[in-house]
């Protein structure tokens, strides 16, 4: 009985010293959530860039911390009481990062378009089927004077361009004045590179107001090493003419159908050549065939079929004489010279034996 009341009494002291723990309250000297976010913010940056600092300037990192305490008006006390605090209570330090992190990917995104403008190079594009990649500026002014009469850019491609994607570049212009003649009218042209060095190009006047697009299609060429286009517009004479552009895009859109190719048709020339290589090719294959090792047949009720297992019978050549003929007309030849000496032979209906080239004949008297 003392055990068991041993046991309800330790399980009261643990239960009543988590209920305590769970409704434990923040201090005044705990930080708020996004007080905290803000100094974790700047304590990761500072420890980043005391990371990228070289070995005999690392006494640096220290420095870098201690500017972001000032910075608060904290002190390093303040911020490991809070941290311990945010260690406890995980779900609170949860909801700091989540601050934190989208505060990052804002000023990512914000930082890339800056080295992008900087560096007159675009930023790596979104994926998805129908996007947008422009990156320059939405509208531009054209004056026809030198510096100031053309838009040009180059797009290179990234992983998110695919095969048989399809570009458009739309704008929208129209002029300060009266439309231009159209030895004056600007052009604007769009070009796709491939990775094979294939090009395509198409290009067209604006000799109207309204909405202008150009569209090209990868189609079967492959991937896409570089998208490229430009805007002409030529001097104006005596004439004060501006051409404003604005709502410039351009846009990339994956196909989403399936390409059946078709059979190339063959020439005569490559017909004849097939025609003279399947000899060829059937004599390899006959040269190449492994010869079958024919099953033995064990039908024994038909006479006139040949075991496979017992060879054929040679066939001896015309020019040797089988020797079963020499057997029948040695003796021939002999009763003939007998005949001639007078001496008539008698022979007995059985065989004569010979043995090598002595003949020995049996007489009856």
């Amino acid at each position: 009985m003392k055990a068991i009341h041993r046991l309800q009494l330790s399980f009261l002291c643990l239960l009543s010293l988590w209920l305590t723990a769970c409704s434990e309250k923040r201090s005044d000297t705990i930080l708020s959530d996004d007080r905290m976010a803000d100094v974790l913010y700047d304590y990761h940056i500072a420890k980043a860039m005391g990371d990228e600092l070289p070995y005999n300037e690392a006494y640096k990192r220290v420095l870098y911390v201690e500017s972001v305490y000032k910075k608060h008006g904290i002190t390093k006390a303040d911020f490991d009481s809070s941290m311990v605090w945010f260690t406890r209570h995980p779900e609170a330090l949860c909801d700091v990062y989540s601050i934190i992190n989208l505060r990052m990917n804002s000023e990512k995104k914000m930082l890339d378009e800056l080295v992008a403008l900087r560096e007159n190079k675009p930023k790596a594009t979104l994926p998805g089927d129908s996007i947008n990649i422009w990156s320059g500026k939405r509208s531009y002014m054209l004056t026809g004077m030198p510096l100031d009469n053309k838009l040009t850019f180059v797009i290179p491609s990234d992983t998110n361009f695919r095969e048989r994607d399809t570009l458009r570049w739309n704008i929208s212009y129209r002029y300060s004045r009266h439309l231009p003649d159209s030895l004056y009218a600007p052009t604007m042209a769009l070009q796709l590179l491939f990775e094979n060095d294939s090009v395509l190009t198409a290009s067209e006047c604006l000799d109207s107001v309204g909405w202008k697009s150009l569209s090209l299609s990868s189609d079967t060429l492959g991937l896409i090493k570089e998208v490229r286009g430009f805007l002409y517009y030529p001097q104006q004479g005596d004439v004060d003419r501006v051409l404003l552009i604005d709502s410039i895009a351009l846009m990339r859109y994956h196909a989403t159908d399936t390409l059946q190719v078709a059979k190339k048709q063959k020439t005569e020339e490559q017909e004849s050549v097939e025609e003279k290589e399947e000899p060829a090719k059937a004599v390899s294959v006959l040269k190449e065939e492994p010869k079958q090792e024919p099953s033995v047949s064990t039908n024994r009720s038909n006479p006139r079929i040949r075991e496979v297992s017992r060879p054929r019978p040679v066939q001896q050549a015309a020019t040797e004489k089988p020797v079963v003929q020499r057997q029948q007309t040695a003796p021939k030849n002999l009763s003939k010279d007998r005949k001639l000496l007078g001496k008539p032979l008698k022979s007995e209906n059985r065989r004569v034996p010979l043995k090598q080239n002595n003949l020995q004949v049996k007489e009856k008297r």
